[in-house]
C-alpha cells in the first residue's frame, strides 16, 4: 500500500476533521499527519485498527508457541488428550 497519496497537514486535519474521519471510514486506508513537513502520526479507522490488533495477538501467539517449541516445552498430544478425557471423566 502507498501511503504518499494519504498524506495530509495537521492543519487540513484541523479544518476538515469531520470530512477525514468519514472518508477513513469509508475508504478504509490509513491517513498520514504531517506538522512541519514531517510525518508526525498515522489516522486509521476503528475497524481496521481492531483489525490491526487482532492479527498482532495472534502472530504473538505464534511467535511464543514457537519460542515453546525451540525451548523443548511440547507434549505428545496424545498424552494431552488422555489427560483431558480423564478430567472429563472424574469430574461428572
Amino acid at each position: 500500500m502507498r501511503y504518499s497519496s494519504q498524506v495530509k497537514p495537521i492543519s487540513y486535519l484541523k479544518a476538515h476533521a469531520a470530512e477525514v474521519l468519514a472518508q477513513l471510514a469509508d475508504a478504509r486506508e490509513p491517513l498520514v499527519i504531517t506538522q512541519n513537513g514531517e510525518a508526525r502520526a498515522v489516522l486509521q479507522d476503528v475497524a481496521s485498527f481492531e483489525e490491526t490488533q487482532e492479527t498482532l495477538a495472534m502472530l504473538k501467539i505464534l511467535a511464543l508457541g514457537r519460542e515453546d517449541i525451540a525451548a523443548g516445552k511440547v507434549k505428545p498430544v496424545a498424552d494431552v488428550v488422555a489427560r483431558l478425557r480423564g478430567k472429563r471423566t472424574t469430574g461428572r
